[in-house]
């Protein structure tokens, strides 16, 4: 998705489809080529390993078929004297790129899989690219590879990488077949688009906006000191730290999370909560997180950037144990997200919220848990086994970016272990910092699933 200005006798013959709230809210954070929502950095990129023979042309025209079949991977964000829209492009072929991995044993071509995945990622995407999609295909031998897909972000999510990755799974298999992909057209991102224009005035988004008025009321999103304040001037350069969290300790928190009732997530956000809380002496911690924002059934399918920015606010204020905390982010949970609307609607009626992004000094760092939407690796389409590669290690001083401040995700790999990554600008922390503050979430992680009565101090 670029954003751009077209010439007026192209604005006068494109289709002109309104922009999503979200990618409103994308647009607050534009800042040019480089850097920012629309900045060359700001990809998403997930990598598989592939078993069987590889068809390399059929895989061509399977990437192709996922382009015709998603408009959004073809779309251009435009804007005009009457605002921001979209535009639909034509179709155009997918970058397909092939590298020679060469061979080893099992435990290196982990590896190698690996910091071939971190290399995909650490690539500039420019926006203005069309399609939005990349591929790129490294080769151990005839019967073993690699499969790195790349988006820029302002088309997909996270959610959608999995849907484009389970239809070119079925457009390969039905290209290796000689024939092209036959399923039924999925929902397009525009007619999301529109629907958020149409219900915008619906009862339930104005009970849902008194909730947050109410619920927000006073707040500010709580940031993190940085170890060096912004400078103005100087492009963000995103690292990233990864790492994977015992067996025991993992089952130990879904088992918490079984026992009290809660999703991990909740317990998760539980003990982030209190890392905030000790980081930086605020009790009443405020901190975004992201849901799928697809709303109804029917964009399950669709790609787009559809997540949203959900603010949850946990108050710690006269909590005496952990367990305590835990029950205010459960409840927290269960209201954000009875009441989600765009986050667009909740800024519009608590500005103050978003005042720590304008502090040289603090960053916003959003905390998650990935969804799985689809399991991609139970079928072999065309011949070929896919399997998610989610247990990563292998951090990276250059990697994909995000607008501003930072980003840390957990996920909850088939095994049950708990496999996380922190994102940070290198300009403004070093990695130290994300490091300690890994080990002490964990500490406080294990102490919440193992010992909940734990004096909260």
């Amino acid at each position: 998705m670029s954003i751009t200005t077209a010439p007026p006798e192209a604005q006068a013959t494109a289709a002109r489809v309104p922009l999503s709230y979200n990618q409103e809210f994308l647009r607050a954070f534009d800042k040019g080529e480089t850097d920012g929502a629309f900045g060359h950095r700001h990809t998403l990129v997930c990598g598989w390993r592939v078993t069987g023979a590889i068809d390399l042309a059929a895989l061509q025209r399977a990437l192709d078929d996922v382009v015709v079949r998603h408009e959004v991977l073809r779309t251009s964000v435009r804007g005009d004297a009457e605002g921001g829209h979209q535009v639909i492009e034509p179709p155009s072929p997918v970058l397909l790129e092939v590298h020679e991995l060469g061979s080893g044993a099992d435990r290196t071509r982990d590896v190698r899989a690996e910091e071939f995945l971190n290399e995909q990622d650490a690539r500039p995407f420019d926006v203005r690219e069309l399609p939005h999609l990349r591929a790129a295909v490294g080769r151990f031998d005839a019967e073993d590879a690699v499969l790195v897909l790349a988006t820029h972000h302002t088309s997909t999510d996270a959610w959608s990488l999995q849907v484009i990755m389970r239809d070119l799974a079925d457009a390969y298999a039905a290209r290796v077949a000689g024939g092209p992909a036959g399923t039924a057209p999925p929902v397009q991102y525009r007619e999301f688009a529109r629907w958020q224009q149409e219900t915008a005035g619906h009862p339930r988004t104005d009970d849902a906006r008194a909730y947050w008025r109410e619920r927000l009321a006073g707040a500010r999103i709580t940031g993190i000191a940085s170890d060096r304040p912004r400078e103005e001037n100087l492009p963000s350069a995103y690292g990233v730290h990864r790492f994977v969290f015992d067996a025991p300790l993992s089952s130990a928190v879904l088992a918490a999370a079984r026992k009290r009732r809660c999703t991990p997530f909740m317990v998760m956000a539980a003990a982030y909560s209190v890392l905030l809380r000790e980081r930086t002496g605020t009790a009443d911690v405020v901190f975004p997180t992201f849901s799928s924002g697809r709303y109804e059934e029917r964009f399950m399918d669709a790609v787009g950037p559809f997540f949203n920015f959900v603010p949850l606010r946990i108050d710690t204020t006269g909590c005496a144990t952990l367990g305590d905390v835990l029950e205010r982010a459960r409840a927290a949970c269960v209201g954000a997200y009875q009441h989600e609307i765009p986050f667009a609607r909740i800024a519009e009626d608590s500005p103050a919220l978003l005042a720590p992004f304008a502090d040289g000094f603090l960053a916003v760092v959003a905390f998650e848990v990935l969804q799985t939407a689809f399991a991609v690796e139970d079928s072999r389409p065309g011949g070929l086994r896919f399997t998610a590669i989610r247990a990563r290690t292998l951090s990276q001083e250059v990697s994909s970016a995000i607008p501003d401040g930072g980003l840390w995700a957990m996920d909850v790999l088939p095994d049950g272990r708990l496999a996380g990554s922190l994102k940070f600008d290198r300009h403004r922390f070093d990695e130290s910092t994300a490091v300690e503050l890994v080990a002490r979430f964990r500490d406080l992680l294990r102490t919440l699933a193992d010992a909940p009565g734990t004096p909260l101090t």
